[in-house]
C-alpha cells in the first residue's frame, strides 16, 4: 500500500467499444491517499470487466489477465471469458470460474487454478477503470468496468475474430454455393488455425468431409491475415497466402459462434464451415498455447460484395 497522498500522471488506454483498436490517449490524475479501501468492494460494483490488453504497460505479463477477455469478481469467485464460442451465455455472460481471489485491502490475492498465486495491486483510476500492477514483474494492466445491459458482446466478438478463429481444432466446409466460376478453393475441405504462439499461420487439407479430426491429413501450411475494412467496422476480410492461388482474400462473416462464411468475391462462390473440435482455453487440461497480443489489424481498402 502506498502510504502518502500524491498526484500521479497516468496515461491510460482508453477502450471503445464500437471499435476494439481506437486508440484515445487521455491523461488522469489518479489520487493515491492513506484512506483504506476494500479492493473487492471496487471490484463487485461492476459484473464485468474489460482487460484491455492493448494498453497493458511493462515486459512481464500475468497470464489470466492475458488471456481473459473480460473478468468478473462475485463473492470470492474469479471468473472469467476466456473465450469468444459461447460468450454472453457462458457462465450466464460471466464466464467460467477460474480461481478464487480475496481483496480485503488494496491488494487483490489470486488464487489462479492454473497460474497459481498472484498478489496485485489495485489502484481505481476513475471512470469506472482500474489498474491492476504486478509489483514483481513491474507490469500494469488496465480494466474496465460494465454492467451486462450495458456490454456488447457481439461488438467484442466481432472485434477480435481472428481470435475465434482459433477456438475450433478444424473448419469443416459444410457448404459450397452453387453460383460461382469455378476455382482452387472448391477442393479445399478442411482449415485449421493453430493458435499457438505463431497467430499467423493456417494449415488445409482436402480430405472428404466427414474425415475424423485425427485422420486430416494436412496438405498445405501457409500464412493468413484478418483485415479490418476502413468505414464498414462491421465487415471483416481474411487472405490466405496459396503459392498456387496467389494472395487471394475473402469477406468473412460470423453465422453463429460454431458457423463462419467466406465469400469469394474474385468467383463469386460462397463457402459456409463449421467448427471442429471445441478448444476451451485455461480449463484443466486444456491447449493454454493462445495468448492475447497487443495488436492493431491491418486495413484493407475493398469495398464489401456481399450484402449482409
Amino acid at each position: 500500500m502506498r502510504t502518502k497522498i500524491s498526484i500521479l500522471p497516468v496515461f491510460l488506454f482508453a477502450f471503445l467499444l464500437q471499435s476494439c483498436y481506437s486508440e484515445l490517449w487521455v491523461e488522469e490524475e489518479v489520487i493515491v491517499t492513506d484512506t483504506p479501501f476494500r479492493a473487492a468492494q471496487v471490484l463487485e460494483t461492476y459484473d464485468l470487466w474489460y482487460v484491455d490488453v492493448h494498453a497493458t504497460r511493462g515486459n512481464g505479463e500475468v497470464p489470466f489477465l492475458q488471456n481473459a477477455f473480460t473478468l468478473s469478481f462475485d463473492r470470492g469467485a474469479l471468473l472469467a471469458n476466456n473465450n469468444l464460442v459461447g460468450i454472453g451465455k457462458t457462465g450466464a455472460g460471466l464466464g467460467i470460474q477460474v480461481g478464487w481471489y480475496e481483496a480485503p485491502g488494496g491488494i487483490l490475492e489470486i488464487d489462479h487454478d492454473i497460474d497459481g498465486y498472484w498478489d496485485l495491486d489495485v489502484y481505481v483510476l476513475g471512470g469506472g477503470s482500474v489498474e491492476l500492477y504486478d509489483p514483481r514483474s513491474d507490469t500494469s494492466y488496465f480494466l474496465r468496468g460494465y454492467q451486462q445491459g450495458n456490454f456488447d458482446y457481439d461488438q467484442l466478438f466481432y472485434d477480435n475474430i481472428h481470435y475465434f478463429l482459433q477456438e475450433y481444432t478444424a473448419w469443416e466446409k459444410v457448404y459450397t454455393s452453387e453460383t460461382g466460376a469455378l476455382n482452387d478453393f472448391d477442393q479445399e475441405h478442411y482449415l485449421q488455425f493453430p493458435a499457438g504462439f505463431d497467430a499467423d499461420e493456417f494449415r488445409s487439407s482436402t480430405d472428404v468431409p466427414g474425415t475424423p479430426l485425427g485422420g486430416i491429413l494436412w496438405d498445405y501450411q501457409g500464412r493468413y491475415t484478418v483485415y479490418n475494412v476502413p468505414g464498414d467496422p462491421s465487415l471483416k476480410t481474411l487472405t490466405l497466402d496459396y503459392d498456387f492461388m496467389g494472395n487471394d482474400y475473402f469477406e468473412l462473416y460470423v453465422i453463429d459462434d460454431g458457423t463462419i462464411e467466406l465469400y469469394h468475391p474474385d468467383s463469386g462462390t460462397v463457402y459456409e464451415f463449421a467448427g471442429r473440435g471445441f478448444r476451451q482455453f485455461l480449463k484443466e487440461g486444456a491447449d493454454t498455447g493462445r495468448k492475447r497480443r497487443a495488436i492493431q489489424l491491418p486495413d484493407m481498402d475493398v469495398e464489401r460484395k456481399r450484402p449482409h
